[in-house]
């Protein structure tokens, strides 16, 4: 029985490490980029927007559809980091709790 309450207090304290980085990750930011840095997002690793930034010289009212495309690719690049970035930090975590890579691939937390 002190195994399984030992067991048992592992996983509370993982849990509360996993809790605390979702929301360390709320705060941490990316930059995605595209058309040569024409087109700057800002988003937090857990995917909310920040900021746009949209250089003046695309602003073509006769070539919108150029435009959308690129900030669509801006959004999807910053998150793509984010989720790169979300992956480290979660790995780096498990790492300091001692725990193998993908340990927690199946834990609902």
């Amino acid at each position: 029985m002190m195994n399984m309450q030992g067991l048992m207090q592992k996983a509370q304290a993982m849990q509360k490490k996993m809790q605390e980085l979702q929301e360390e990750m709320g705060e941490k930011e990316v930059e995605g980029t595209a058309g040569g840095g024409m087109i700057k997002a800002i988003m937090t690793c857990k995917g909310q927007m920040k900021s746009l930034k949209i250089d003046p010289s695309l602003i073509n009212a006769e070539d919108t559809e150029m435009m959308e495309d690129l900030i669509v690719a801006c959004i999807n690049d910053a998150r793509q980091k984010a989720d790169e970035k979300m992956a480290q930090e979660t790995q780096k975590a498990m790492s300091d709790m001692g725990l193998p890579p993908g340990a927690m691939g199946g834990l609902p937390f």
